[in-house]
């Protein structure tokens, strides 16, 4: 599909990169669990997949998700995020009965072009864990 930074559709060449980040609706550690974890990103995989989305990079913490996307022009980023969410949330539903009913997923996020400095942002997003824990040791 690709060669090197730039992508095709049938009627046009892009370079559609966000940076995503969005939280869980009660902000706590429902996704402190290793195995929630994999299991969002097998889906965040899958969806990618499915939509011709294309993964980068992505991190999930215990309280919010990273993910560096190539979207293609036809999709809206109000749309990937949709989808992204709504689908992740009923799909960990019915694999995992302890996740809380209702609305998984906040309704807000933020997003981010990038541009030419993908690296600063791919290394932002690798370095998480690492971040969180100096917080930590600074409070």
């Amino acid at each position: 599909m690709g060669n090197g930074r730039l992508y095709r559709l049938s009627h046009s060449i892009y370079c559609c990169r966000y940076h995503l980040v969005w939280t869980p609706k009660y902000r706590g550690r429902v996704m402190a669990s290793n195995y929630i974890k994999q299991e969002f990103a097998r889906i965040f995989k899958q969806i990618c997949s499915w939509k011709g989305f294309i993964l980068h990079e992505f991190h999930i913490a215990d309280d919010h998700i990273h993910l560096f996307l190539t979207i293609p022009p036809k999709y809206s980023v109000a749309y990937t995020l949709s989808i992204l969410k709504g689908k992740s949330s009923a799909w960990i539903k019915k694999k995992n009965k302890k996740v809380p009913l209702g609305t998984f997923w906040c309704r807000g996020y933020f997003v981010s072009t990038i541009g030419i400095a993908d690296m600063v942002i791919r290394k932002y997003i690798q370095n998480q864990e690492k971040e969180q824990s100096d917080q930590l040791v600074l409070l």
